[in-house]
C-alpha cells in the first residue's frame, strides 16, 4: 500500500464542546458516539494551541561489551494532556482548576475561590474532536488529575487563562486513555 495523503489530518474541536470533566468513576463513553453521562460538565473553549499529548517514555540501554545495544528496558511512561482553558468565567472551569470544595457561589451573586493546598480532586475527561472526512475522534482519560496550571497572566494583550498539565493515571486494566475513531457520513 504506500503513502495515502488522505490518511492525514489536523484536529479541530467539536463545535458542540471539547473537553469535558466528570467525577472519576463517571461511566464513561466507549466510542465515538454515544452521547456524555450528565455528570460530564464542558470545559468550553481552548486555546488556539488545541491540546497536547505527552507520553514520556523512560528506557534503560543494556550494551554488550564492544558498544552494541542488545536490549532496551522500558522502566516507565508517562502519559499526559496538556490544554489551556480560556473560559475563566465558568464555573466549571473553576471548580476543575481550584477543586470543587474551594469554589462557592455562581457568577450572578458572586463566586469565591479559596486559594490553598488541599489535593484538587481527580476526574474523567473526555475531549472530543473531529478529524479529516468529518472523522470523529474520542479521547477518554477515565482517571486523570491536574498537576501543574501555568502562571496566569492577568494583562490588556492576551485572554486570561488556565493552562493545565492533565497526568493520567492507570485504570484498572493498566491503561491511562483509550482513543476512538470512526469516519463520519
Amino acid at each position: 500500500m504506500g503513502n495515502n495523503a488522505s490518511n492525514v489530518s489536523a484536529g479541530k474541536p467539536n463545535i458542540a464542546g471539547a473537553i469535558w470533566c466528570a467525577p472519576k468513576g463517571t461511566t464513561l463513553p466507549t466510542d465515538t458516539s454515544t452521547n456524555l453521562d450528565a455528570a460530564f460538565k464542558c470545559l468550553g473553549y481552548v486555546s488556539e494551541d488545541g491540546t497536547t499529548n505527552s507520553t514520556g517514555l523512560e528506557s534503560e540501554k543494556i550494551k554488550a561489551w564492544g558498544g552494541d545495544t542488545v536490549l532496551v528496558i522500558q522502566k516507565s511512561k508517562d502519559d499526559s494532556f496538556k490544554y489551556t482553558l480560556l473560559e475563566v468565567l465558568n464555573e466549571d472551569v473553576l471548580k476543575y482548576v481550584y477543586g470543587s470544595d474551594n469554589v462557592s457561589g455562581d457568577l450572578a451573586t458572586g463566586i469565591a475561590i479559596a486559594v490553598n493546598n488541599k489535593d484538587v480532586e481527580e476526574h474523567a475527561i473526555v475531549i472530543d474532536m473531529i478529524l479529516r472526512d468529518n472523522t470523529a475522534k474520542r479521547i477518554v482519560i477515565p482517571d486523570g488529575k491536574i498537576s501543574e496550571v501555568e502562571d496566569i497572566v492577568y494583562a490588556d494583550s492576551t485572554a486570561v487563562g488556565y493552562g493545565t498539565t492533565l497526568e493520567c493515571i492507570p485504570d484498572a486494566s493498566g491503561n491511562t486513555h483509550y482513543e476512538y475513531l470512526k469516519k463520519g457520513e
